[in-house]
C-alpha cells in the first residue's frame, strides 16, 4: 500500500476544476511498478530458484480491493474501497503473487460500524446502500470510464469535477490517521492542484499531451477530460467563459462540441441572456 493521503483537498473556485487527488501525481502504475519490479527480483533471490512470482498494479485478473482485505491490509468500507486503521482510505495497492511459501496474515474485520458518512456524502446517490455502488451513477466513473456523453441528469451533480471525486472517500473518519507516503511525495504533481479551466478548454492534442503526459488523465485522452470540462465551465456559470465555450462548439470532436453546447446554454441560463 502506498499512500498519497496529504495531497491537498480543494473546494469550488471560479473557473477552477477538481482533479481526484490521486490523479494529482505522476500515474501509480508506473510509480508502483517500478519499485514493486525491484521487490519481485528480491522474492525471487530469496526463495531460490523454481520460485514464480508476477507483479500487479490494477492491471490483472485480480480483485485486488478484496485480496487486501484477506492479506490484512485494511477492511471494505460501506462505500466498497479499502479501508486502512493506519493509512484511512487515501492509498494505492498492488500485489506479487507468488509461489513462494509465506506465513499468511490475518484478513481485517470490518470497523465501519453504524457510521454512514461516505453514503451521505456521494452527490448522486451512487452509493445505493452499505457495500453496494452503482457505478452508472458515479461521477468517477462519469468523468474517466464513460466514453461518451454524460447524461444530462447528471451533469448538474458533477460540479467542478474534472477528473474522478473523491467525497466518499474524504468524508471517511479513518483518514485522520492517512498522511503522505514517502514514496508518492516526490511524484506529486502541484500544477494539477487548481486546474485553469479555461486553460484546459484551449488544449490542442499536442498541448493535452505535454500537459498530462505521465499522469493517470491521460487514458482518458483530450475527448473525455475537454468533455469534463465543458459540464464544469457550464455548472461554475461564469461569463467570462463564454467565449472559449463558443470556440469549443465548434470544436472538430462532436463529444466536446456537444458538451460544449450545453454548458453554454446554462452559462447563459444564469446570466439571463
Amino acid at each position: 500500500a502506498a499512500s498519497y493521503g496529504s495531497a491537498s483537498e480543494e473546494k469550488e473556485t471560479a473557473n477552477r476544476g477538481i482533479i481526484a487527488r490521486y490523479a494529482r501525481y505522476n500515474d501509480y502504475h508506473d510509480t508502483l511498478g517500478q519499485a514493486l519490479g525491484q521487490l519481485t527480483e528480491s522474492v525471487q533471490s530469496l526463495a531460490g530458484e523454481g520460485t514464480r512470482s508476477l507483479w500487479y498494479v490494477d492491471t490483472g485478473p485480480l480483485l485486488e480491493r478484496d485480496l487486501g482485505q484477506r492479506a490484512g491490509l485494511g477492511f471494505i468500507g460501506k462505500h466498497t474501497n479499502l479501508i486502512s486503521r493506519e493509512l484511512g482510505n487515501w492509498f494505492f495497492i498492488s500485489e506479487i503473487i507468488t509461489t513462494a511459501e509465506l506465513e499468511p496474515d490475518e484478513p481485517e474485520q470490518n470497523h465501519c460500524g453504524k457510521c454512514a458518512d461516505c453514503i451521505d456524502a456521494c452527490p448522486t446517490g451512487a452509493i445505493t446502500a452499505p457495500f453496494q455502488l452503482d457505478a452508472r451513477r458515479c461521477i468517477s466513473y462519469l468523468t474517466i470510464e464513460l466514453k461518451g456523453s454524460i447524461p444530462e441528469e447528471f451533469r448538474p451533480m458533477i460540479g467542478n469535477r474534472i477528473y474522478g471525486c473523491d467525497d466518499c472517500l474524504a468524508a471517511c473518519p479513518w483518514n485522520r490517521f492517512a498522511g503522505e507516503g514517502r514514496m508518492m511525495a516526490e511524484h506529486h504533481r502541484l500544477d494539477l492542484g487548481q486546474a485553469d479551466l479555461l486553460e484546459l478548454l484551449a488544449l490542442d492534442g499536442d498541448g493535452f499531451r505535454a500537459k498530462f503526459r505521465g499522469t493517470p488523465m491521460k487514458r482518458t485522452k483530450r475527448r473525455g477530460v475537454l468533455r469534463n470540462v465543458c459540464v464544469a465551465l457550464g455548472n461554475v456559470g461564469d461569463a467570462a467563459a463564454i467565449p472559449a465555450l463558443e470556440r469549443a462548439c465548434g470544436d472538430p470532436e462532436p463529444l466536446i462540441a456537444e458538451h460544449a453546447e450545453w454548458a453554454l446554454g446554462q452559462v447563459q441560463r444564469r446570466l439571463g441572456l
